[in-house]
């Protein structure tokens, strides 16, 4: 497929069709995301091809409480997990919260091929560590890879999303599958053929989002010809 395509085509799948996907597939994806950009060219990622139906089964539950809370600051109006704004959600909203939104986690058995990547924290330059913010910057070694994933099976004819709801329970799932202490969990990605696959993505004009010399800015536009 063209580039462009792929890049304005590859949507957060979460619905797949029943349909094995070979080794040899999995390996052409990998194969092409491993050219993703890394700090120091250190390549610090690493990938574990789940096939064990059980172990996909109790990665889902894992998620969980973690999409309960989400659920519930959701209904809120708050936005889930941000590191900004305090949470008023109380834990009787919690309770009251449902995963029936979240289908893919309650049958990832079913998922087709389910990948879970890491980043080796000791292979890292995270410049932002010494500032009073949640970090950001180790994402940068990791995050190209992710959507490299995400773009390479897309141009195999399946789509997949990034989720990050099995990260808080990062601990059992070191446990699950031997995860080195150094290693964070960046992505939990499932993938498979889309029951539907998008073609018209909504995201916002780069007007929106762009300014000229500082945030406060002029809004960038280009020059007309």
């Amino acid at each position: 497929m063209d580039l462009l395509e792929v890049m304005r085509t590859t949507f957060a799948c979460r619905e797949f069709q029943d349909e094995k996907i070979e080794d040899e597939v999995t390996h052409r994806i990998l194969d092409s995301a491993r050219f993703a950009p890394s700090g120091g060219n250190r390549q610090g990622v690493h990938v574990v091809v789940v096939k064990d139906p059980e172990k996909k089964r109790k990665l889902g539950q894992l998620c969980g409480p973690t999409l309960l809370l989400y659920d519930a600051q959701r209904k809120a109006g708050e936005v889930p997990f941000n590191t900004v704004e305090h949470s008023s959600v109380s834990e009787q909203e919690i309770d009251k919260s449902s995963v029936h939104d979240f289908e893919m986690f309650n049958k990832l058995e079913k998922v087709p091929l389910l990948l879970i990547v890491s980043i080796d924290l000791s292979a890292v330059a995270s410049m932002d560590k010494g500032l009073e913010r949640i970090g950001v910057v180790t994402g940068a070694s990791v995050y190209p890879f992710v959507w490299n994933i995400l773009m390479a099976a897309r141009n195999e004819g399946l789509g997949g999303v990034i989720t990050t709801a099995i990260v808080p329970e990062e601990e059992s799932v070191r446990e699950i599958l031997d995860l080195p202490k150094n290693h964070a969990i960046a992505a939990m990605i499932p993938i498979g053929k889309p029951v539907k696959q998008l073609s018209q993505l909504t995201r916002r004009n780069v007007e929106d989002f762009t300014t000229v010399d500082s945030y406060k800015g002029n809004v960038f536009k280009s020059d007309p010809k």
